[in-house]
């Protein structure tokens, strides 16, 4: 098409530019909603700042301040006991319903939205309705228990019952992780899965030998990023649900930041948890990397 005259010429972008404009507003989301705010937040670590003075170098005294504070190891303990058995079982479960709904099958479709569905609903209407479900008096839950003979537990109101109760509501939140481990299964070719079933393979060779080998690199994106979260995402239902009780029972590090820095207005303490929170998810990670790491050499062996 014909350029008016007198018109300007745009120059031609090349392909590295014109990706690069494209990604512009994205990293400029990045470093201003992440790298700016994680910058301020490690500064903050090793001052004494309350929101209205200017912020005081104080070195390490955060540090020794929580470590002598008996709420910041119980909620360190709750958080890696909250981690470590949470992000397992989500695993375990977003693989077993990818396996069994990847085959085509009556409802599937059905079946897959409704997995999905828990993992749309807002975090706080999601921790209202598990409050109802897990009410002792009368609560659904509770009243199927009853029915069947079982005890009854009260169950945030016992200490021993509330970080279950916690586990087990985090465990219908798998939407996320099952539509990845789905999409990673679609990616297998159906001549391998042939291959090894006309070699003599069982269904539990196929599984453990061919699938979950070509699966492990969506299983530890996965699992990483469930790590992640999971030290995050106990804010919203132990708020609510909780408020950290019984007797700190469900306290973890995330809430104990936000009352440090919003309710204490100590935001030196607060951001020293962040910081340590950091490093308890990057231990996790580690370790989880050495595991997968060993897991293949077994498997090429």
């Amino acid at each position: 098409m014909a350029v008016p005259h007198g018109a300007k010429r745009w120059p031609a972008l090349t392909h590295p530019q014109a990706l690069g404009l494209m990604l512009l507003p994205y990293l400029l989301g990045l470093a201003g909603f992440i790298f700016v705010p994680a910058g301020l937040m490690l500064g903050l670590a090793f001052t004494q700042y309350d929101g209205l003075s200017l912020p005081h170098w104080i070195g390490l005294q955060n540090f020794t301040l929580l470590f002598a504070d008996l709420r910041f190891w119980a909620a360190l303990k709750n958080s890696i006991f909250f981690t470590v058995l949470a992000v397992p079982l989500r695993s375990l479960g977003a693989l077993a319903l990818a396996l069994f709904l990847n085959q085509p099958r009556r409802g599937a479709g059905f079946y897959r939205a409704a997995i999905y569905l828990p993992t749309v609903i807002p975090d706080i209407a999601y921790a209202l309705i598990w409050l109802w479900v897990f009410n002792p008096l009368y609560g659904p839950l509770n009243v199927l228990l009853i029915n069947l003979g079982l005890p009854a537990p009260a169950w945030f109101v016992d200490p021993s019952t509330a970080k279950p109760a916690l586990i087990v509501m985090s465990l219908f939140q798998i939407g996320e992780g099952f539509v990845i481990l789905l999409a990673g299964l679609q990616t297998i070719s159906r001549e391998v899965l042939e291959s090894a079933i006309v070699d003599g393979a069982t269904r539990r060779q196929l599984v453990w030998h061919v699938i979950l080998p070509l699966l492990r690199p969506w299983l530890v994106l996965l699992t990483i990023r469930d790590v992640i979260l999971s030290l995050q995402n106990t804010f919203t239902p132990a708020w609510v649900m909780t408020g950290g009780g019984p007797y700190y029972a469900t306290l973890f590090l995330i809430q104990l930041a936000y009352e440090e820095a919003f309710d204490g207005f100590r935001f030196g303490q607060g951001a020293a948890i962040l910081l340590i929170i950091l490093g308890v998810a990057a231990g996790l990670v580690v370790s989880l990397r050495l595991l997968t790491q060993r897991w293949s050499n077994q498997s090429d062996e």
